[in-house]
């Protein structure tokens, strides 16, 4: 398991590439992190690595930060080119679909405890759900809100990742990074717990 989440982290640190990218970009270094994360973000690239590079980047508290705050924005900016430029193409295209239908009906009862629980786990496939939210009448607002308190977990276990692998890589101290991956794999779990202890609440 180990393997699955270092070998990433070691093409990011392979001859120090990021290190000396870094130290080029001076003052610029987190406005370009911020503005390529969006972008990735609006194009349904995987964010992951950019999280992970955050990590590696600005270490645990800043890389936190500037990674939760760059996924928000660019939740809210896929949600925006959606919703304004490909809406009428994607409802006739996708409107009648049974995911969708429950989602519309979801975002009427309880919208905020809907996209909060979408964006908790760290498997959650963060671009489509950015799609299909558009597509329902869900409050922006509701959604940025919800979004950012949602992907702040997933954030932080990946940004533990990235510090932590950079350790195992370069310092070969495997502890935290074996506590890091243990974390996102619970974390992970966590909502099919959570599903599996609601439903045996309603068995008789």
């Amino acid at each position: 398991m180990l393997l699955f989440f270092i070998t990433p982290l070691r093409g990011l640190l392979d001859r120090q590439i990021l290190s000396s990218y870094l130290q080029s970009l001076g003052i610029w270094t987190i406005p370009l992190f911020i503005s390529t994360y969006v972008l990735v973000a609006i194009l349904g690239l995987p964010i992951t690595m950019h999280t992970l590079a955050g990590g590696v980047l600005f270490g645990f508290g800043w890389g936190t930060v500037w990674s939760t705050l760059a996924a928000t924005l660019g939740a809210l900016g896929a949600f925006y080119f959606t919703r304004y430029i490909f809406h009428d193409w994607a409802i006739a295209t996708f409107g009648n679909h049974k995911l969708l239908r429950k989602l519309n009906q979801a975002v009427t009862n309880k919208p905020f405890n809907l996209v909060l629980s979408l964006r908790f786990a760290p498997i959650a496939p963060f671009n489509i759900i950015n799609f299909l939210l558009a597509l329902t009448p869900i409050n922006s607002r509701i959604y940025t809100f919800a979004t950012f308190i949602g992907v702040i977990p997933g954030t932080v276990a990946y940004t533990w990742l990235g510090v932590s692998g950079k350790s195992a890589i370069q310092d070969n101290e495997l502890f935290q990074f074996t506590l890091a991956s243990c974390f996102l794999v619970l974390l992970s779990l966590l909502p099919f717990g959570l599903q599996y202890w609601q439903r045996s609440r309603k068995l008789p």
